[in-house]
This record gives C-alpha cells, structure tokens and sequence, in this order.
C-alpha cells in the first residue's frame, strides 16, 4: 500500500458525480477540553460518514475500481462494512448479499435491510461469516469487498489521512486508530508514513494486532466484547500486517470498562453518539494507556456510529 494508492482514491471519490463519499469534519479541541494534558485534540468525526461509519470509503473505492456482475456484490461483516457496502451498491443500483455472525446486533441488521440487502446470519463470530460468504461468491460470481483485507478497501480508508491533513493544516504529531482487522489503521499509516506516530488500539478481547506483533506473524485470536461487533476480525489482515511493520509504533489494549465509559463521556459531554469501537481513542488517553507530550497535537478517529442509541441511557 503505497500513497499514490491513497491519492487515486481521493481523485476517483473527486471524480464522482454522485457524491457519495462525505468530507467529515474535524474538529480541534484543547486538550484540556477532555482533561488530558496537550495541547490539542482533534476529533475526526468520521461517524458522521455516509452509511455511519469509515467503511463507506473502502467499499465504494472498491466497487468504482471494479466491473460489478450482474449477480451484484458480496460481503461478511459484523455489521458495518456490510452497511457500507450495501450502501455504495445501492448508490450504483447494484444486488448486495451480506453475511453476517451472530454477534452482529439487531441495529446492524436491521440497517442493512432497510438499505435493500439480501441478509444471512450465520456463524457465531467474523470469521464463521466470511467463510459461508466465500462459498456463496464461488456459487454467484459476486464482486467480493472485504471487510478490511482488498488494496482499494484499505486505500479509500487511507482518504481519511488525507483530509486530517488538509483540514488540520499539517500531520499531527500522533494519530490514535482502533483496529479489527486493521484496514483502517493500514491506510491511515501508509499515508502519514512516519510522519505522524500512528498507534493501534485493541479491546483486550480482540488483540489481533497485539498477539501478532507479539509472536512476529498473524495468528488467530478468540474475540469477544463490547466492540466485537466492529473490532471482532479473527487475525489481523495482510495488508494492515505488512503496513504496520513499517508504520504503526505501537499496539496498546483496551479494557471493556475503559471503552465504554470513554463512550459514555463522548455522548454525554459532546453529544457524540458514537459505538464502542469509536471511543479507543479517548479510552487510551483517560486511562493513561497513551501519554501524550505537552505540547502534543494528538488526532481521533471517530469511526463509526452505528449503535442502539437506547445504550448510551
């Protein structure tokens, strides 16, 4: 993944008449504004993306740089990257049949059917779905789109990069991403490169990345949690794995507890309605996980908001 990948991305989003693709805002806080101790924070509201989350730019990345069959498209997803996709599918007028486990909620599903997909819950966790999908897109020929795992699914994450860049006026010093199976994250480095030191965060429940640093190679990893909905990829893809090694400098765990109360914070003290997967970020810096400098401008990436909101009460 290179950032000329990143660029073409951008452009082919520019290029496009319909629009779909949103420029979200960022938003520039003062550290003390969250009681942490920098000088800035800046909220990259990334929830407020088409479809409800950043997957909106992978997906639609992928089915513009592809011929779609007349059999339509195809993905497993515990929720999110099946929004987008049946989101960018119907924005083209194409079919769209999403897997989906168990564990992906009852907001999720019914999102994506409202959104015209063809629905299939099987599997208790990520990776049961995907496997069932597979087998179905050997049957229909179906473009695939991967939650996290295709070239043109993590360049157009890597567009996010680029417009905290162009909206902040410079690279931040250090960018907090969450991780499941780390497309997000593998855009964001690629792009910013070591020009901003780009972290990996984890619910303890999911440590894809962690486990694989740990032991020098991807491995299966048993998920669960509060974000296992977001965050709950088995193994941590190809893409983001090979980024990371040159890219990422840290991979840090988060607690359920530490993830839902830095949500809770976000809902009740900014009025950002986001899901657990979304609130890493601040999570890692409340609880000290990540320390930044004094003088630190330090960017989040809230990235995605596709919850109950009866569970922020």
């Amino acid at each position: 993944m290179q950032r000329e990948d990143i660029q073409a991305a951008a452009d082919r989003f520019a290029s496009d008449a319909r629009g779909f693709i949103r420029t979200t805002p960022l938003w520039k806080l003062p550290g003390a504004a969250l009681g942490i101790s920098c000088a800035e924070v800046w909220l990259k509201l990334e929830h407020l993306q088409v479809a409800g989350s950043f997957k909106a730019r992978g997906m639609y990345n992928r089915l513009l740089s592809n011929p779609i069959p007349a059999s339509g498209v195809i993905v497993a997803s515990g929720g999110n990257a099946g929004i987008a996709t049946a989101a960018a599918a119907r924005a083209l007028g194409a079919p769209c049949e999403v897997f989906v486990p168990t564990v992906s909620s009852s907001a999720k599903q019914e999102k994506l059917r409202e959104l015209g997909a063809q629905v299939v819950v099987t599997g208790a966790v990520y990776a049961e779905a995907l496997e069932a999908c597979l087998a179905r897109q050997q049957q229909t020929g179906a473009l695939l789109t991967h939650a996290y795992d295709q070239a043109e699914v993590v360049a157009g994450a890597g567009t996010i990069a680029m417009e905290i860049e162009a909206q902040g006026g410079e690279p931040p010093d250090s960018v907090l991403v969450s991780v499941g199976g780390g497309g997000l994250v593998a855009g964001i480095a690629a792009w910013f490169e070591d020009r901003s030191a780009v972290i990996a965060l984890e619910p303890e429940l999911a440590p894809t990345l962690h486990r694989a640093r740990e032991l020098g190679q991807p491995v299966d990893v048993t998920v669960s949690g509060i974000a296992a909905d977001s965050l709950g990829a088995r193994r941590v893809g190809a893409i983001a794995w090979d980024v990371a090694q040159r890219h990422v400098r840290d991979a840090l765990l988060l607690s359920d507890p530490a993830i839902r109360a830095a949500q809770l914070t976000l809902w009740r003290e900014f009025k950002l309605a986001v899901e657990p997967a979304a609130a890493l970020g601040l999570a890692a810096l409340q609880r000290g996980a990540y320390v930044p400098k004094g003088d630190e401008i330090v960017a989040l990436v809230l990235c995605g908001a596709n919850l109950d909101p009866a569970t922020l009460a």
